[in-house]
């Protein structure tokens, strides 16, 4: 009987590296504020992989499609049933996260009997008001990471397979310009953080950071397969309306530019 906390946390390690390995592969998403509302850029198969959650919240998630489906529809329960019993003003990103969320993917964490969910999750909400926009990363043992906690709030939020390509996506954003670009600079940093993200999680031993000519060629052999998926929470929208995916015309001049021959 001794052993039997060894044992849990030994089965948690196990667990933890099973996940891991599950979402390395999987493509990473870039949200970040721009001068009309948030915008979030992914590139992949013609899968969905951005969501709408609520007036003002949006999701982005990796992982293994069936555990994404039933966290999105949660999502949009909990959230729809907060609006619903108190007003769609009380609905919170923090309160979604925090008190909902969290706990639920911790739980399902350590249940070691049961099969952990395989997914992490970006949640976006624009800023109501003056009020910056929110973002906020959930991982698959309930671990929650805001954006600028105690100190002035990030413009952005990455996701990744990898720890440290989320990590490098980050540093990269970090040294950007992000004071509320347009839209099209916008799609250009985020197809770049994206590039960033994919070289790490080709290559974790990768000790020299990518150049920009490298980003590039990740960019177009991406692009050679698969599609930019982007969608934005425009603040000037009508009500109810603020969620608005991009169609192709949209991202054609960032598409195009890493579209050429090598």
């Amino acid at each position: 009987m001794t052993d039997e906390p060894y044992r849990y946390v030994e089965a948690m390690a196990n667990r933890r590296e099973y996940v891991e390995n599950q979402l390395a592969t999987g493509s990473p998403i870039v949200a970040l504020s721009y001068d009309g509302g948030v915008l979030f850029l992914t590139v992949g198969p013609e899968r969905q992989k951005v969501f709408e959650i609520y007036d003002r919240i949006a999701l982005g998630a990796l992982g293994h499609p069936g555990d994404i489906e039933r966290l999105r529809m949660i999502a949009i329960e909990v959230a729809s049933t907060e609006g619903f019993t108190r007003s769609p003003a009380d609905v919170s990103l923090r309160r979604l996260t925090s008190y909902s969320f969290s706990p639920m993917l911790k739980n399902a964490f350590e249940q070691v009997y049961g099969p952990p969910l395989l997914a992490r999750l970006l949640f976006a909400e624009l800023g109501w008001k003056h009020e910056p926009d929110l973002f906020v990363r959930l991982d698959f043992d309930g671990s929650l990471q805001t954006s600028g906690v105690g100190v002035a709030r990030e413009p952005f939020g990455v996701l990744a397979g990898t720890r440290r390509a989320m990590n490098e996506m980050h540093d990269f954003l970090k040294t950007k310009d992000l004071s509320e670009p347009k839209l099209s600079a916008a799609l250009e940093l985020a197809a770049q953080a994206w590039g960033v993200g994919t070289y790490y999680s080709r290559g974790e031993d990768h000790r020299e950071k990518p150049t920009d000519e490298s980003i590039s060629g990740v960019l177009k052999d991406a692009l050679k397969r698969n599609v930019f998926e982007a969608a934005v929470l425009e603040c000037g929208a009508p009500e109810h309306h603020a969620y608005r995916p991009l169609d192709s015309s949209e991202v054609e001049a960032v598409t195009a530019r890493y579209r050429g021959s090598d």
